[in-house]
């Protein structure tokens, strides 16, 4: 796994190319960590450095705080640890993932080295940089260092140039020095440097006049003449034979058509910085044209960005820059053909009708001839596809080409070496700026819960944004909880306009016309599938379409940005692309609905079965023609699918129990029991079995009725919801006595035996788990008898029965060995018991390694449930051997689990435990 760390930019760590989340707070403190890898740093520099004179009330806790919560963060990335030491904290770490530390090895290394190899590492290292240092740590101790790290970038970057001018790469670093001259009037090295190169490119009369100017800055502002080696340098070039000219077409005009910049652009930071970047390390490597395609959906910003950029670096482009909007997506509904772009730019650098040539491709070769040698940049907004925009290309490798298109483009890629940009939706924070920049910050600040609301509504969206914006600033009277209200209500509408470039439905529209009937059908159906994204497989049931017709379908959807592939297989839609989708699907859309409730049905239900083999079957759901539920192959795939699906089964759940397709909706909580009882979702289960419930009693059926009563009460139970779940546990063994339904009646006796018993009152539990291993006996269910066995002993232990328990766990123990294959999670539960038993009797050692097979037989079954409470118990025995850090390190990791699973009373239990250790 690949691991970094970065504080030359914003204080990130990322691992396996995924960025970890880390509030403010933690990034300070990472960063502290970072500049002193592998060293002692104290929590009184941690104070100075991150607070400064502004401590927090309780500076201790706030340190401890945030630590703990940075270990959590990083506690999925392998080699790392925050660890105490006497004196402090110490981050241990190779110091090879941290771009500070690398940056400083490759700028030794290059001043060092050959002039090659120094021109290599000079570029390695500063491509390290992703900003300022520390970006958003106003603390002063990182205003200082950024400073001195800044001063340390830039004479980096000077050194670089030397060398480059050693290689005879003037035209390389040249348009880079022109703008570092200018943002650096008097810095006499770079001046020097500018000079240099502008002679070695022909231009020594130019380099002549800079001399002039820094001098006369010099005089004016500082009261000094330049330093003796600029003076030296200044007279040798007056001693110079002039280099011969490149030759360059001269024009009437240099054409300036780029339209005007956003007066209202915030954010895209990282995108502009990394277009700056692409076009610095082409300019670098003096290779082909810089082709930077920008891809995304209709009004996420992609112009904008455009324009801001350019006007940005405009200054790089001496010999003019040109604008071409091709109409790939528009109202007008038929692209620009390339033959009127290209005449378009041949116009603009002074060629008549009489001279253009009557074949497109004549006419390209003329285009790319004007432009040999040019330090110009082209614009092609909106471009349709690869095939509008290949004749448009110049040849040589001194211009830019900066390419917009819904269309990825890959072509564009694959051919000419394009660089991709995707543009996604503004962050929470960029899209708050966006809205503070047109309707100002006391506006925003006088209804703080609307422009919150109004923020989630839009999504990021930045044409959603504008257009909200747009709608406040018309109508200064409307508050914005009227506009919030209205968005709420009615989405889409509340986002059209009689303009069309500045309506959402419009701009999503001119997408949606440029789909095949095929694709058209398939967006409008990806428009009503419940969840955040959906899987292939889940699509191909949706649909009623093979895999691999499928995919190819998708792939022309995320093509042209309307659906996005977040990950190998997964497909996902802005939620307001989404609103625009349901809008255009068709009347099969709820035979389509059905059908992928059904794949996540049947689904779900062979996972269920596949990861607790043992547990109580019910008959499995109906299966229509074209659905394809996913054949499981092992329990870690099967946790994997639950993992990765688990928002798309809720929100289904919520979906069909809205429509009031009940039968699927108690079928579904059923499916999902064992993987929220594994991983902790304690009240999403109760929440579950609270739906299903109430579609269980519209149905009428009693049995069914009985079997969801137990099933609630036993989420209940593990939510501490003891009231409610010995009232639904009673009525179901009412229910089952009833109708006859022994299991169930011998299940509801179990639940109430453990409601009973984690309210310590085990004299109650112990009397309804002998009912229930009766019932069990009764109806011969093997499995099920060993647990219950398992129950009662563990009962019996409680009440300090141990050797009465000690028979009915290791006999329930051998039972479930006998049932091939044995279910780890029950074994692990049996394995738990017996080691509180050893330890009751004071065998401190032997139940240790109980408690440790017990767990390796949870994690084979990736059991977080029953983990926490065998390491709840672990640390008694260790605590009474007087093996302290085991005993709090097994309590905390105890304590982990049981946040986790939100079940707070433990939490509290726990820490209290951990209290009277000490913090050690």
């Amino acid at each position: 796994m690949a691991i970094e760390f970065r504080v030359l930019g914003p204080v990130s760590a990322w691992a396996g190319g995924e960025a970890i989340q880390l509030g403010p707070r933690q990034q300070a403190i990472l960063a502290v960590l970072l500049i002193e890898p592998n060293r002692v740093v104290s929590r009184d520099q941690l104070l100075d450095r991150i607070w400064g004179e502004k401590l927090p009330s309780r500076p201790a806790n706030a340190v401890q705080t945030q630590l703990t919560l940075l270990r959590r963060a990083l506690s999925t990335i392998p080699r790392v640890a925050i660890t105490w030491q006497t004196g402090g904290y110490r981050f241990n770490v190779d110091e090879e993932t941290i771009d500070l530390h690398r940056f400083h090895e490759l700028v030794e290394q290059a001043r060092t080295s050959p002039t090659d190899r120094a021109a290599r590492c000079f570029d390695d290292a500063l491509g390290l940089w992703h900003g300022e240092p520390f970006v958003g740590i106003d603390a002063p101790w990182f205003g200082k260092l950024r400073t001195n790290l800044l001063a340390e970038q830039h004479a980096a970057t000077l050194d670089r140039t030397d060398v480059m001018l050693r290689l005879g790469k003037q035209d390389t670093v040249l348009p880079a020095l022109t703008v570092q001259a200018q943002a650096h009037p008097l810095d006499e090295r770079l001046a020097g440097q500018f000079m240099l190169a502008l002679h070695k490119a022909g231009r020594t009369a130019d380099a002549l006049l800079h001399f002039e100017q820094v001098r006369r800055r010099l005089v004016d502002e500082l009261g000094a003449d330049p330093s003796i080696p600029l003076r030296e340098l200044h007279q040798q070039l007056l001693g110079a034979q002039p280099a011969v000219p490149r030759p360059r077409e001269a024009l009437a005009t240099v054409p300036r058509q780029l339209p005007a910049a956003p007066a209202s652009f915030t954010g895209r930071a990282r995108e502009l910085t990394a277009l700056t970047r692409i076009l610095d390390s082409a300019s670098a490597a003096g290779g082909p044209v810089v082709i930077s395609a920008t891809s995304g959906t209709g009004g996420i910003g992609k112009t904008w960005l455009t324009l801001y950029w350019a006007h940005q670096q405009r200054d790089r482009f001496p010999d003019g820059q040109l604008f071409v909007d091709l109409r790939g997506f528009s109202p007008e509904g038929r692209p620009m053909a390339p033959e009127a772009a290209v005449r378009g730019f041949l116009h603009a650098l002074g060629v008549a009708d009489t001279q253009i040539p009557s074949s497109l491709d004549a006419q390209a070769a003329l285009w790319r001839t004007l432009l040999a040698d040019k330090h110009m940049l082209i614009v092609l907004d909106n471009a349709a596809d690869t095939t509008q925009v290949r004749p448009l290309l110049p040849g040589g490798s001194t211009n830019t080409v900066f390419v917009n298109s819904r269309d990825h483009l890959t072509g564009l890629v694959t051919s000419h070496g394009a660089h991709r940009v995707d543009l996604d939706i503004l962050s929470d924070t960029e899209a708050h700026d966006l809205l503070r920049a047109r309707l100002g910050r006391d506006r925003l600040a006088a209804e703080p819960d609307a422009v919150d609301e109004l923020l989630a509504l839009c999504g990021g969206f930045p044409l959603a944004l504008s257009i909200v914006a747009g709608q406040a600033q018309s109508h200064p009277e409307f508050s914005l909880a009227m506009l919030t209200d209205e968005l709420r209500e009615s989405r889409l509408a509340a986002l059209d306009d009689d303009d069309p470039a500045a309506s959402l439905p419009s701009v999503l529209s001119w997408s949606f016309a440029a789909l095949t009937e095929e694709q058209a059908r398939v967006f409008g159906l990806l428009g009503i599938a419940p969840g955040p994204d959906v899987s292939l497989a889940a699509a191909a049931s949706l649909i009623d379409r093979s895999t691999q017709d499928t995919r190819s379908t998708l792939r022309g959807l995320v093509r042209v940005s309307l659906l996005r592939e977040d990950g190998p297989g997964r497909y996902a839609m802005h939620d307001l692309v989404r609103a625009y989708a349901r809008e255009t699907a068709d009347a099969s859309a709820e035979d389509a609905l059905r059908r992928v409730v059904e794949f996540y049905l049947r689904t779900a239900y062979a996972g269920e079965a596949a990861i607790n083999p043992s547990r109580r079957r019910i008959t499995a759901p109906t299966m229509s023609a074209g659905i394809r539920p996913i054949a499981f192959h092992g329990v870690d795939e099967v946790m994997t699918w639950f993992a990765g699906e688990y928002q798309n089964l809720s929100a289904v759940h919520h979906d069909i129990a809205a429509r009031g397709w009940d039968e699927p909706t108690w079928r579904l909580s059923w499916t999902l029991g064992t993987y929220r009882y594994r991983t902790g979702r304690v009240l999403d289960e109760v929440a579950s079995w609270r739906t299903a419930l109430a579609a269980v009693l519209r149905l009428g059926d009693p049995a069914v009725e009985a079997l969801a009563r137990q099933l609630l009460g036993n989420a209940c139970a593990r939510a501490e919801l003891f009231t409610e779940s010995v009232t639904l546990l009673t009525e179901s063994v009412r229910l089952a006595l009833q109708i006859g339904d022994v299991l169930t009646e011998a299940f509801s006796e179990r639940g109430l035996g453990r409601t009973w018993g984690v309210q310590g009152r085990m004299t109650e539990a112990l009397a309804h788990n002998k009912r229930a291993l009766a019932l069990f006996e009764q109806i011969g269910y093997p499995v099920w008898i060993a647990n219950e066995l398992n129950n009662v002993g563990w009962v019996a232990a409680h009440l300090g029965d141990y050797e009465y328990a000690k028979s009915c766990c290791e006999k329930a123990l051998k039972m479930n060995h006998t049932h091939l294959p044995p279910d780890p999670s029950l074994t692990g539960m049996m394995l738990d018991s017996l080691g509180f038993i050893a330890a009751g009797m004071g065998r401190h050692e032997d139940a240790i390694g109980y408690y440790d097979k017990a767990r390796a037989q949870y994690a084979s079954n990736d059991d977080t449930y029953f983990d926490a409470e065998t390491l709840d118990h672990l640390g008694h025995p260790y605590r009474a051997l007087g093996q302290l850090d085991k005993a709090r390190e097994a309590w905390q990791a105890a304590m982990r689990r049981y946040r986790d699973h939100k079940r707070f009373a433990d939490v509290q239990r726990i820490q209290a435990l951990l209290d009277e250790l000490g913090t050690g």
